[in-house]
C-alpha cells in the first residue's frame, strides 16, 4: 500500500492511498478506483508518484475527467533506483529492466513515425493510447517526416515525451531520430552542403562545426540521435547515393566522420546527440552500382578500405549507434551478419551503442533477400545478429519476433541485452531527468546567423574549380553575361536528397501512390505537405544583386525533361552576351523527378535529359562559356569538359550554395575545393580510383583502352584556384624509423600569387615492396594552408608507422619491416609530387605487435625567422 499526493492546485489538496488496483480516500471509505475529489485513479504499478492536476484542466473540471489528460508529472518511487540520477547507468538500467514486462521490452527495441501520433498538424492523445501504450524506442522524425515548424516540432516532441512520462506504467521516455545528412532535415533548419561537397573541403574541423550546429538545433527541437554520418566509402558514382559520401579515400571518409561524430555527440551525451554512422558495410560498392545491391568485397579488402573509416569511428570517436546497410555481402544480408554486427563490431572493436535497422530493413530479410522464411524468422535472424532497434516503425519486432521468443527462435536474453543498450542510452542522454525542451527558446537556436555563417565558409570551400582557360574569375570590365541553365533559377536544386525539401517529397509521392516500398510507407492523409524552399536565393538571385541588368537569364531546358522548346531564346541569349554561364546539372531526391539521391541510380555520367545538347548549341554560339555543375556525383560529357573554357564543380551546396557560387565566378573568393572522389571520362572506366594496385589501373601491355585514356578525367585530390602555391622543400627527419615509432614530414609551401589564397597539401605513401601487394599511393594525411600572397607557411607532419600497416596473408594487421616512400602534393597526380624521401621500418623478429593508428597529427605554421627567406623571389 502506498499514498500518492494529489497537488499542484488549491483544488486538488488530497492524499490518495492506492493497493492493488483500489484506491482510497483519507476523506471517505471510497474504493474501485473513484476519489471523492472527482480526480479518477489508476494503479499502475508499485511506486510512489505526484499526480498532478493539468493547470489548463483543473479550473474547468475541478480536476475531474479522464486521468490522462489531467497528470503532466510522476515523481517514481523513491526506492527505484532507475528513477535515481545518483544511481549509475549500469544500476539504473538493471533496475529497470527487471521491472518491465516482455510487451515492454519489446516496445523499446521498436519506433514509429511521428505522423501516426498526430492529427491536424497536433498531437493526437487518442491516436497514442495505441501507438504508446507499451512505450516506445523511438520517435521517427518528428521534424523531417512532417511539416512542422520548428516551435511546433519542440511542442509536439514535448508532448509525446509527457505522454510517455506519464501515462505508460513506468513512464520511458523515446530517442527521436532525425536525417542529418545536409543538416537537420527540418523545414526552418540550416541547410548545410551536402557531404560530397564537405569532403571537398578536406577540413575535418570544419564538418565538427556543422555537426556541432546540427547538434544544437537537434536538442532545441527535441531530438536526440542522427542518422549521419554516412561513412561508405564509393568509388561508383552511378551509384545514387553518391552525394551522401565523404568519397573514395578511406583516410579521408574516416577523418571528416570522425569529426563530425565528435561535433553531433559533443563531450557528452547529456548535451549531445547520438551520431548513427552508416551504412556497415560496403553499401557504396554494390553491383552494378545499383542501390541494394550485393556488394562482392574480399576481406582484406573489406578490413582495408570499407570497413577502415567505422573501426576509426568507433576507436577514435566513441561513436554511439550504427545503422546496417540494407545489402548483402557474400551471401549474408548484413542485417542477419552476426560476424559483422557483434563479432568484428563488438567482440575486436569494443563497440557498446546501439545497431539500428535502415528503413524497412528487418522485413527484407523476408521480403526483398528472401533469407528468412518469414517475418517471424526474419525478426529473429536480425536481434540474434545484433540488430538492437528495427526502423522506422514497429513492424518485425512486435508480434514476430514475440513469436520467435515463444518458440526458442531468440533467447530472452539476447532480447535483454538489446534492450539494456537501448535504455542505457535513454539514460545517458538524461531523457529520464530532462524528457522536455524549453519551446519559447526554438527561434534562437533554429538556423540563426552563427549557422549560416558555417554554412557559407563550407560552401566556399567546397566549390572544386575542375579546369579554367584564363577566364575566370570574371572581371569587373565583363561585359553582358547570359545566364543559362534549370539549376541557375532553383534553389531547390542546391539541395541534397536528404534536405528536408527533396525529402518530404518522397512524402508526397509515397501518399499519391498510397504507400511505397511495398507499402510500408504510409500516408496520412490529414499530413500536411510543404515542399517549398522558403526564399532561398539562387543562382541568378545572386549575380543579378552584383552585376543588375548585365545578366540575362534563359532557362534554356529542364533537367530530366526532353523538351528543346528553350533552345532558340537561350542561343540567342548567348550569342549577345560576352560570356555565357550555364548551370547545369542534377536534382536531388528520392523520387523518380530525381536524377540522383537515394535509389537514383544512373547508367550514364553525362548530364541527363537535353542539357549536354544545349551546352553543344551555347558553346557554337562562340561565346566563352563557363559550366556550374550543381550535381550529386561527377558529371558531364566530353564536350563539355573539352570545349567550356571553365568548370566549376558545385556539387549540391545548400542554402548558401547560390552565395558561394557566385563570389567565385567574380573573384570574391578563391576557390579551393579539392575532389574527395576521382572524375571518370565515362562509366566504361568505373571503377576507376588513384589507390589501385601496382597491376591495375592500365591495360597490359598497351596501357589505355582502344577508346579512352584510362586515367580519369580529374585526379582524385584534383582542385584549381585563382592563387598559385608551390611546394619549395619536402624533408624527413630520418631515414631510419623502429616499428613503433614515427617519422616527422617538414613541407615548406609558397603562395607565389597576387593575392590571398588557400590550398591543401596531401601527404601519400607507397609501400614498394611488401608480403601483400599494396596500392600505388595511399594518402596518409593533408592540411589546408592559408597564406597571403608572397608568403609561406610550414607544414609539420607526424607519420606514426602504426597507421602504415595493413593485413597480412594470415588476416593480421601488421607494420612490416621494409622501405617506405613519402610524396606531397596538391593531388593524387604523382606526375606533379614532391618526394620527401624514403625512410626504413626495421624491427627484430620477436618486435612487439604494433597497435593500429588512425591518423598522425599535423601542425601549420610560419617558418622560423632563422631560415626564413623573407619575401618570394629574395635570397
Amino acid at each position: 500500500m502506498i499514498d500518492v499526493a494529489t497537488g499542484g492546485d488549491p483544488r486538488c489538496p488530497r492524499v490518495v492511498r492506492i493497493s492493488l488496483g483500489r484506491a482510497h480516500s483519507p476523506g471517505g471509505g471510497i474504493g474501485g478506483g473513484e476519489v471523492r475529489a472527482g480526480l479518477d485513479v489508476v494503479c499502475r504499478g508499485a511506486f510512489r508518484g505526484v499526480w498532478r492536476c493539468h493547470p489548463s484542466m483543473a479550473e474547468e473540471r475541478g480536476c475531474s475527467g479522464d486521468w490522462g489528460d489531467l497528470v503532466t508529472t510522476v515523481r517514481r518511487e523513491s526506492a527505484a533506483i532507475y528513477a535515481d540520477p545518483t544511481a549509475s547507468v549500469g544500476e539504473r538500467v538493471a533496475d529497470l529492466m527487471a521491472r518491465m514486462t516482455r510487451e515492454e521490452k519489446l516496445a523499446q527495441l521498436g519506433s514509429a513515425w511521428a505522423f501516426s501520433v498526430i492529427e491536424g498538424g497536433r498531437f493526437s492523445a487518442e491516436r497514442a493510447r495505441t501507438v504508446l501504450r507499451h512505450g516506445l524506442g523511438h520517435v521517427t522524425r518528428i521534424a523531417g517526416a512532417t511539416s512542422l515548424k520548428a516551435a511546433q516540432v519542440a511542442r509536439v516532441a514535448n508532448e509525446i515525451q509527457r505522454f510517455l512520462v506519464t501515462q505508460t506504467r513506468l513512464g520511458i521516455p523515446a530517442i527521436v531520430h532525425e536525417e542529418v545528412c545536409s543538416g537537420l532535415m527540418a523545414r526552418e533548419a540550416t541547410v548545410f552542403p551536402q557531404a560530397i561537397g564537405a569532403a571537398s573541403t578536406w577540413e575535418p574541423e570544419l564538418n565538427r562545426r556543422l555537426a556541432d550546429a546540427v547538434r544544437e538545433q537537434m536538442r532545441a527541437m527535441g531530438s536526440h540521435q542522427g542518422l549521419s554520418p554516412v561513412l561508405d566509402v564509393v568509388r561508383d558514382p552511378r551509384w545514387g547515393r553518391t552525394e551522401e559520401t565523404y568519397g573514395e579515400d578511406p583516410h579521408l571518409v574516416a577523418r571528416m566522420g570522425v569529426a563530425f561524430i565528435r561535433g553531433l555527440q559533443g563531450s557528452s551525451l547529456t548535451e549531445g546527440v547520438i551520431a548513427t554512422a552508416k551504412h556497415f558495410v560496403g553499401y557504396g560498392a554494390s553491383e552494378g552500382g545499383l542501390n541494394w545491391a550485393p556488394a562482392h568485397l574480399p576481406p582484406r579488402l573489406l578490413r582495408e578500405v570499407y570497413l577502415y573509416p567505422f573501426e576509426a569511428a568507433v576507436r577514435e570517436a566513441g561513436l554511439q549507434s550504427v545503422m546496417a546497410g540494407y545489402h548483402e555481402l557474400d551471401g549474408i544480408p548484413c542485417h542477419a551478419n552476426r560476424q559483422l554486427l557483434n563479432d568484428v563490431l563488438r567482440g575486436e572493436w569494443g563497440f557498446a551503442g546501439t545497431v539500428v535497422s535502415d528503413y524497412f530493413a528487418v522485413d527484407d530479410l523476408h521480403s526483398y533477400h528472401r533469407f528468412a522464411e518469414d517475418k517471424r524468422q526474419a525478426a529473429a535472424l536480425a536481434l540474434t545478429a545484433g540488430t538492437d532497434v528495427e526502423l522506422p516503425a514497429t513492424d518485425a519486432y512486435a508480434g514476430a519476433l514475440a513469436g520467435a521468443l515463444d518458440a526458442g527462435q531468440v533467447d530472452e536474453g539476447e532480447l535483454d541485452e538489446a534492450v539494456s543498450r537501448v535504455l542505457r542510452h535513454k539514460f545517458e542522454l538524461g531523457l529520464f531527468e530532462n524528457p522536455y525542451v524549453d519551446e519559447a527558446a526554438v527561434a534562437l537556436t533554429v538556423n540563426p546567423e552563427r549557422h549560416r555563417e558555417v554554412a557559407l565558409e563550407m560552401a566556399r570551400r567546397s566549390l572544386v574549380l575542375l579546369k579554367n582557360d584564363r577566364i575566370l574569375p570574371l572581371r569587373p570590365g565583363t561585359g553582358t553575361i547570359a545566364l543559362i541553365g534549370p539549376n541557375a533559377d532553383d534553389a531547390r536544386h542546391l539541395l541534397g536528397d536528404y534536405s528536408f525539401a527533396a525529402h518530404v517529397e518522397s512524402l508526397a509521392e509515397a501518399r499519391e501512390r498510397r504507400g511505397l516500398l511495398g507499402q510500408m510507407m504510409t500516408i496520412p492523409d490529414d499530413l500536411e505537405i510543404d515542399e517549398g524552399t522558403d526564399g532561398l536565393p539562387t543562382v541568378r538571385d545572386e549575380l543579378t544583386a552584383r552585376l543588375g541588368d548585365r545578366v540575362r537569364y534563359a532557362r534554356g531546358c529542364d533537367v530530366i525533361d526532353t523538351s528543346r522548346d528553350g533552345f532558340d531564346e537561350a542561343v540567342a541569349a548567348a550569342a549577345a552576351a560576352d560570356v555565357a554561364v550555364l548551370v547545369m546539372g542534377d536534382r536531388s531526391g528520392l523520387t523518380t523527378r530525381a536524377t540522383t539521391g537515394e535509389s537514383r541510380d544512373r547508367s550514364s555520367l553525362d548530364l541527363p535529359g537535353v542539357q549536354e545538347d544545349l551546352v553543344r548549341a551555347v558553346v557554337a554560339t562562340g561565346t566563352p562559356v563557363v559550366a556550374v555543375l550543381v550535381a550529386g556525383r561527377p558529371v558531364g560529357g566530353d564536350f563539355l569538359h573539352e570545349k567550356c573554357a571553365a568548370v566549376l564543380m558545385a556539387w549540391l551546396p545548400g542554402q548558401t550554395g547560390a552565395q558561394a557560387i557566385a563570389e567565385v565566378l567574380l573573384g570574391e573568393v578563391s576557390p579551393s575545393g579539392k575532389l574527395p572522389i576521382s572524375y571518370p571520362r565515362s562509366v566504361g572506366q568505373i571503377p576507376v580510383f588513384y589507390g589501385h594496385k601496382v597491376s591495375g589501373g592500365r591495360s597490359h601491355w598497351h596501357g589505355d583502352y582502344v577508346d579512352s585514356p584510362v586515367r580519369p578525367r580529374y585526379r582524385f585530390g584534383h582542385g584549381l584556384g585563382y592563387v598559385p602555391f608551390v611546394i619549395e622543400q619536402a624533408t624527413l627527419d630520418r631515414t631510419e624509423v623502429t616499428a613503433g615509432d614515427g617519422v616527422a614530414v617538414e613541407v615548406t609551401v609558397a603562395n607565389i600569387g597576387d593575392r590571398a589564397g588557400e590550398e591543401v597539401v596531401q601527404l601519400y605513401i607507397r609501400d614498394p615492396r611488401a608480403t601483400v601487394t599494396r596500392p600505388v599511393l595511399e594518402l596518409k594525411s593533408f592540411a589546408r594552408v592559408s597564406a597571403d600572397a608572397g608568403r609561406r607557411s610550414v607544414v609539420r607532419f607526424h607519420l606514426p608507422t602504426g597507421q602504415l600497416g595493413f593485413y597480412d596473408r594470415d588476416m593480421n594487421y601488421t607494420v612490416e619491416t621494409g622501405h617506405i616512400e613519402v610524396y606531397v602534393g596538391f593531388s593524387s597526380d604523382t606526375h606533379t609530387h614532391t618526394h620527401a624521401g624514403t625512410f626504413t621500418i626495421t624491427g627484430g623478429a620477436d618486435r612487439p605487435e604494433v597497435e593500429k593508428v588512425y591518423a598522425g597529427t599535423v601542425g601549420v605554421g610560419e617558418p622560423p625567422p632563422a631560415t626564413s627567406r623573407g619575401p618570394l623571389g629574395r635570397a
